[in-house]
């Protein structure tokens, strides 16, 4: 396995467009599947803490099940307020059937 990343989930646990919750250095992040690329941001809305992988997935957008912010699954930017902060994106990967997140520095 590379240096810094770790594994958090089999790839077949996030099937074509859906969302997972993981936990990677005491850091909720949200493991997205979107149109056929693996993403993942933190997990926590920069509004008031809404948990993203419980929002919807459009393409790209992740939206917050709280009060309807938008997040770019590929940058983490904020494309729809109320949020404008981003939330932080982490590095990913795939080795076999795995799926790997880089942990923060």
């Amino acid at each position: 396995m590379s240096e810094n990343f770790v594994k958090v989930a089999e790839s077949k646990e996030i099937g074509p467009s859906s969302m997972k919750s993981v936990e990677v250095d005491g850091e909720k992040v949200c493991i997205i599947n979107a149109e056929g690329n693996y993403y993942a941001i933190g997990n926590v809305c920069t509004h008031v803490g809404g948990p993203l992988d419980e929002g919807t997935l459009e393409g790209y957008e992740v939206e917050c099940p709280w009060h309807g912010s938008r997040f770019d699954v590929r940058s983490g930017e904020p494309t729809k307020p109320p949020a404008m902060r981003a939330v932080p994106k982490y590095e990913v990967k795939i080795e076999g059937n795995y799926i790997l997140v880089r942990k923060q520095k």
